[in-house]
Formats: structure tokens, sequence, C-alpha cells
């Protein structure tokens, strides 16, 4: 906003291009809406002040029926957040009392160690300094639990320490907490902790930790800890043999870093009821207090944990990080407590999206039907176990999801490395499987002599058919989105060939992506409705992580209220405290629309149900409290359709999915390799659309990521990839302003109001449509990214 402002000071009528010129030129980074919105609102501001629009032109108008579903509805927090009134965590650590003490973590510099010694003694000393914490003054297990619920894991969960006692795992581990009255005071004395190791050999990726001469990390738990199979159909093996055609590829996609704007930050006090109540970015409240709880070594009625307004997380706060560190600190020393990572412990000590190397072999008949699919893959997720099987059945969910492949023998690992722990990031699984999925599909088209675009269309979801675990779609709307791609297809390929140069190649390339709604199984969530003499809240623990939480809450909820007629500014929103709101469970893997979104309409359909007279109206707020019914109501809803998938991968593990076909427009230049998308485009089924606004801008902001994550995002050198720069992440014109999104709204069944999810979606399989579209261009086949511009450069130069 503050760079707006000056741009339009110094140029009062910019071009669109011009606006992404001066984003790009002073570094103004986004992350979460793809740069398109920040272009539309300078453009709209400059119109307004030339006087050539008013403001009720660009401000949302209500419609007259008086519903906002669909709609632009803005989210309620958007104006405090655009003004800088509202208090993110920085903010909050600004306004603690006095006798606050800031936290410095003393963290490893080494990948993998036994630690023979920890020496605070010097930095006790410290000007400021209350307490150095260890391992020692951790009053629980000092560890942060795994939650393993898969039988077959031959891990506990145990394995992540609080602060290291016995060894280091990664670089960046905690060892040490510092607690001072000033930050520089904490930062000073964490310099003169002394800490002494035995270095180990360090595992950076699965086939170095997967190599026979290599020692357990976790010593008692093999390095492969975590296997999943699948077996759909008959076996493979001959199949293949009798496959008109086969084609096969080994694929890498990277350890992308999150990147978030903001840095990791939080707070730990005692409250007035002697809880210990902790404050952080974390998008799932319920789900840290149980993980970090047994740690800690506190009763779970004793633990409050509370979301600050947050920007985006993209996943990387599904896991806890700095809660038990600050829950620790604040135990120790019994002060309130404050801790924020400057970027570099940002990007070090948070994780990443894990890496997947995948080998992948389709076979198709003689009419170009795809018969046959057989994979393995290897998840390097890092020391630490949390959810990483669960991320390695995601391959076995999504590898090949989209085509309807009768037979499919998988078996896929998961691998613990000392590379930065793996923790979810948006469309979880899915971007992995889809790079060796959707690149193969290419390869196999191009084998048979036919258009990807027709063996895609030839073999996507009718109808009848079941994705990789064996489940029917709920919704078939793949053939629909192809049918209107089609001409902008055949666009797209003629304006490539009518452009293309020696130097500047021009290709095409698509991709589909899917993605389910939910935890795997019969994922659940609570909310409540309560009436009072305003109008109506409601309670949820719906995190939000940028994705419009607030937005998503108030649609529902409103929607779920029209028999009412209560205006959307008397529905006040509670949410994100384990002490006062339920269990709504994380905010990941797409799942809030859905089954938060049942859980509002139910506990709207039983205070409804409760106020309605027999003559079919409403009783008033005082006439509920005369008649003595209750106000406050439970809404809860499991996806009770679901199952779990099995020892064969089999099941039925969502009640919803996202849909997606992405194409993409790029150049390269043959001199340099690099690659530039000049397009993208979106067919996207994500079921009816609660709000515009908020769909826009994730659509807009997972493409971007995608196009990252396809040519320049990685997190593979720790010194190099420690900033936002050194790891890639895409300014304004490495975005293009032209991506183009068409929604075909196929109503879910057992979604709220017909909606799904849709935060996964933009992040399936875009990257792969740009993998393919240089390939299209010039004939390389980049099967490890990112594709760096000397990756081009070599493909283009082997070619000759």
């Amino acid at each position: 906003v503050v760079s707006s402002k000056a741009l339009l000071d110094e140029n009062p009528k910019p071009t669109r291009q011009e606006v992404r010129d001066w984003f790009t030129k002073h570094h103004n980074v986004c992350r979460c809406n793809g740069y398109i919105p920040y272009v539309d609102g300078v453009m709209d501001a400059a119109a307004v002040l030339r006087g050539e629009k008013k403001m009720s032109d660009i401000t949302f108008q209500m419609p007259k029926d008086g519903k906002i579903w669909g709609s632009k509805y803005p989210r309620p927090s958007a104006v405090p957040k655009v003004t800088g009134t509202l208090d993110y965590g920085g903010d909050l650590g600004l306004k603690l009392p006095p006798n606050a003490l800031y936290l410095a973590l003393v963290q490893a510099k080494v990948s993998h160690a036994n630690i023979l010694d920890i020496d605070t003694s010097d930095a006790e000393k410290m000007p400021g300094v209350v307490k150095v914490v260890t391992h020692k003054d951790v009053k629980g297990k000092n560890r942060i639990t795994g939650l393993i619920t898969f039988p077959t894991n031959k891990g506990d969960g145990w394995d992540r320490p609080i602060l290291c006692d016995k060894k280091v795992f990664q670089f960046g581990d905690a060892i040490a907490i510092v607690c001072a009255d000033t930050k520089k005071h904490a930062e000073a004395a964490a310099e003169v902790v002394k800490v002494k190791l035995e270095v180990l050999p360090a595992y950076m990726s699965a086939p170095a930790a997967m190599a026979d001469d290599a020692i357990e990390i976790h010593p008692g738990t093999p390095n492969v800890y975590f296997e999943q199979q699948t077996n759909k159909g008959d076996p493979t093996g001959p199949i293949m043999e009798k496959s008109h055609f086969t084609a096969e590829g080994e694929y890498y996609l990277q350890r992308q870093p999150h990147l978030t704007v903001e840095p990791d930050v939080g707070l730990a006090y005692f409250d007035d009821e002697g809880r210990l109540t902790i404050h952080s970015k974390s998008i799932g409240i319920h789900l840290h207090h149980a993980m970090i709880a047994p740690g800690l070594g506190i009763e779970p009625e004793k633990l409050r944990l509370i979301q600050n307004p947050a920007g985006g997380t993209f996943g990387y706060k599904f896991s806890p990080t700095m809660e038990a560190l600050l829950g620790v600190a604040c135990m120790a020393t019994e002060r309130p407590v404050f801790l924020r990572y400057n970027y570099a412990q940002h990007m070090t000590y948070t994780g990443k999206r894990s890496p997947f190397w995948l080998k992948l072999k389709m076979g198709a008949d003689k009419d170009g039907r795809i018969v046959a699919m057989e994979g393995d893959w290897s998840v390097d997720h890092g020391p630490y176990s949390e959810f990483g099987d669960l991320l390695t059945l995601r391959g076995n969910q999504y590898v090949g999801a989209g085509y309807d492949i009768p037979n499919i023998q998988n078996v896929g690992r998961t691998v613990c490395t000392n590379h930065v722990w793996g923790s979810a990031f948006r469309a979880y699984g899915s971007p992995q499987s889809f790079l060796a999925s959707e690149s193969l599909v290419d390869e196999l088209a191009e084998k048979m002599g036919v258009d990807p675009f027709d063996l895609r269309y030839k073999n996507v979801y009718r109808k009848g058919a079941t994705s990789p675990t064996g489940q029917e779609p709920e919704v078939t709307s793949f053939v629909e989105m192809f049918d209107a791609l089609k001409p902008k297809y055949e666009a797209a390929k003629a304006k490539a060939k009518k452009e293309s140069t020696s130097e500047l190649k021009k290709g095409v390339g698509i991709s589909i992506g899917i993605y389910g709604c939910g935890l795997d199984g019969a994922d659940s969530s609570e909310v409540y409705i309560e009436l009072t003499k305003e109008g109506v809240t409601a309670y949820a623990s719906w995190e939000d992580h940028g994705q419009g939480a607030d937005m998503g809450l108030l649609g529902t909820a409103h929607t779920a209220l029209l028999p009412l007629k209560i205006d959307p500014s008397k529905i006040k929103l509670v949410m994100n405290d384990t002490a006062i709101t339920p269990n709504s469970g994380p905010s990941g893997g797409s799942r809030q629309q859905v089954v938060t979104g049942n859980a509002i309409k139910a506990g709207c359909d039983l205070l409804l149900a409760a106020m309605r007279k027999k003559d079919g109206t409403y009783r008033t707020y005082d006439e509920m409290v005369a008649e003595k019914i209750p106000l406050r109501y439970s809404g809860k809803w499991t996806a009770s359709m679901c199952s779990n998938c099995d020892a064969n991968g089999q099941g039925k593990p969502f009640s919803n999915y996202m849909y997606g076909v992405f194409m993409a427009e790029i150049t390269v230049n043959t001199k340099t390799g690099k690659t530039k998308v000049d397009k993208m485009t979106c067919m996207a089924d994500i079921g009816k659309i609660n709000n515009r606004l908020v769909v826009d801008g994730q659509m807009y902001g997972g493409i971007a990521q995608g196009i990252g994550l396809a040519l320049s995002e990685d997190f593979e050198d720790i010194e190099k990839h420690s900033n936002m720069m050194g790891a890639g992440i895409p300014y304004a014109n490495d975005i293009p302003d032209n991506i183009e999104i068409q929604y075909f709204e196929t109503e879910r069944p057992n979604g709220p109001f017909g909606a799904s999810g849709v935060g996964e979606l933009p992040l399936t399989s875009p990257h792969v449509a740009v993998i393919n579209a240089i390939n299209n261009a010039t004939g390389v086949r980049i099967r490890h990214l990112p594709a760096y511009p000397e990756k081009v450069l070599a493909g283009l130069k082997a070619k000759g």
C-alpha cells in the first residue's frame, strides 16, 4: 500500500506494466494473490484520484436480494489489514507488560551430531539475562508427538525434540533458549553458549539416507520407516508387456520453501485463570494442543492456544514450530515471553515441501486407453516423522489421478534425512505426484504420435470411472472443462507457432490437477451458533492463514440464516481460541469450507428450528429468553461416507474433490535458457463459490506459486537459499498479468450449498503445464525441478 502511494505520487496515470515494473524494481513481494489483484487495486485507485471513477464505482454494493453467497462481499478483516490497524504477532509483542522477556535461540550449525555438552555458564552472566533454558528445564517428555495413526509406521512419533538433548538432527535445531530483558541482550548471550558436538554423517537426501552404509538417524528406527502400496485391478507386469505403447521416466520435485512474508512469531503468558496461553500463527490450534502438551508436561486443561492474526502460511504452520519453545520458556521463567525469528531462522527452522524421487511407467492400448501404471517413489521428509506417512499416501492417491486407469501397482516410502523437516505445503503431495504422471502422459502421447490434449481427453474421468484408490468421483466435469479449453488450446498453439523465432521459442503445455477436501476418512468439525440481542455469534476454530477464513465463516453462516433476513454485519465471528472455540479441525487440505461449512449449516439449522414458530415465523431474542429456549447450539458434521485407504491403497478418503485443467503459454530464450510464462489459463471446478474475491485470490496466488515451483523456487543449499531472493521467490514481472480462470460450479452433493474447497487446487499441477510447455517449445524435457536456465540450456546443447 505504501509503495503504491509512492508510485501514484510520481506517476498518477500508470499502465499495468508500469505498476508491475514498479513493484519489481522495489522488490515488493506478493505471495498470496499472484500480483494481479494488487495491480487492479492500483489502477482503480489511480482512476479515483484522477476523478475518472467514484469510490462507489469500485466498492461493493449489497445485492437487493440480501444474499452474499457467490458475491464479492469484502472480508471483515480487509480494512484493518490494509490500513495497518490489525495487530499481527509482531505488533502484539510490542504490547506485552514491562516484565516480559525476549527470547533468542541457541541453534545447531551442523545437520547431524551427538551432543556431548551444553555450557550456559558464560551466557547466564551476561547483562539482562534472566535464564538460559535447556532440555533439563523441560517438565514433560521434551518431544513433540507426531500423532502416528498408521499401524505399519515403524516409528512411534516421539522423535522431534523441543530442545535437543542427545542429538542434533538438522541444521537450526534448538539447543537452548536465552530469556532476557531485551532482544539485544538475549541475542548477545546466545552467542556465548558453548555446545560441544560429535559431528556425524549428514544425509541430505533420500538416496543418501537409504544407502547401505547409512546409520540410523533415530537409533532404533530405520531411516525408511513407512511404506504404502497401491494395488488396484490386476498385476501390471503382464499388461505392460502386452501394451501397444509404454513410456517411463524418473522425476524429482524439489524442497519448495513457503516464502511467507511474515517470519514466524509468537508469545506466551499465564492468563488470569492460570492457564499457559500461547499465541502463534498455528493453523491447527486444537491439533497442536495435543501435539505439544505431553512434551511440555502440562495438563491439557491448563494449556490454551490462540491464533495470532496472520498472513499467508501456505501450510507450514500445520506443524508446530515455536509453540513448544514459547511454552517451555514461559513455564521455566513464569514470565511473559516473546519470540520472533529473523528471516534466516524462519527459512532454516520451519518445515518445507518434502521432495519426491519418483519412477513411473504407463502402458496404453492401440486405441490410446491407458491400461496400466507402475510407480515407485521415495519421500525425503527430513528428520521428523509428523505426517510423513500421510504424505507418502498422498502419492498413492494422486499419481495418475484424473485418469480412469484400471490396473495400478505403486509403492511409496517415507525416508528420514538430515535436511529440513517436511511440513504441509499447499496441495500436500500432489505437485510431486502430478510432476510424474502429467509429464509422463505428455511423453506417452509423443510416443503414440498424438496430441497430449487428445490423449488426456480420452482418458479423463467420466461416469463410472474410479480413482487410483478405487473411489468414484463425486462429479465428472473434466470433459466439460476440456471442451471449453479446446478452442483456447488450438489458438494458443497457432499463436506459438506463428510467433516463435530461432532465439525465442514459444510453447504450450497442459496438465490436470485434483485434490481432495478434508483429512482422510471420517473427518469432522464442530462449531457453536448463538443467538444474541444484537444478532448471531458464530464460534469456530477456522484458522486464517491468508485464505479468507473470516469470509468463509461469514458467508456460510449468513446463507444458512437467510430465513432471519439478518444483515451480515450483525453476525459476530469468534475464532481460533481453544478456551472459547470448539474443535473445528485444522485449516489444511481445503477442508474447512466443506467440513466446517457443513457444521456451520448444521448449527444454524438447529438454531432456526428452535426459533421457528408454528406459523413459520421466527421468535425474537426476547421471545427465546422469555420461553427459556436455549440460545446456543452445537453444529457438528462428520464425513461418514468416507473411509481410510487400506494396505493396498484402496478406499474413499474424501467426500469432495476439486478439479482443474491448466494451460501454460511460455517463451524460452535459447541463448540464456530462461523461461518466461506469458499466460496461464485454468479451468477450475470447485463447486459453488462462496466468495469470488477470496476464490480469485486463492487461484491467482496458487498459480503464481506453481510458476515459482516450475522455474525458480528451492531450498537445497541452506546458506544460499535462506532468504527470499536466494530461494527464488517470483517478483511481479515473473508472473504474467494474463491469468485467465474459468469456473465450472458443479454442485457438490456433500458440500454446504454445493460448495467444495479451493486452496489446494491452483498448486496441484500448473508447474507441470509450464514444464510441458518448455518441452513443446524446445524439445527439452526437464525431469528434475526447478527448470533453472542452466538446465534448459544444457538440454538445448545436448540436442545439438
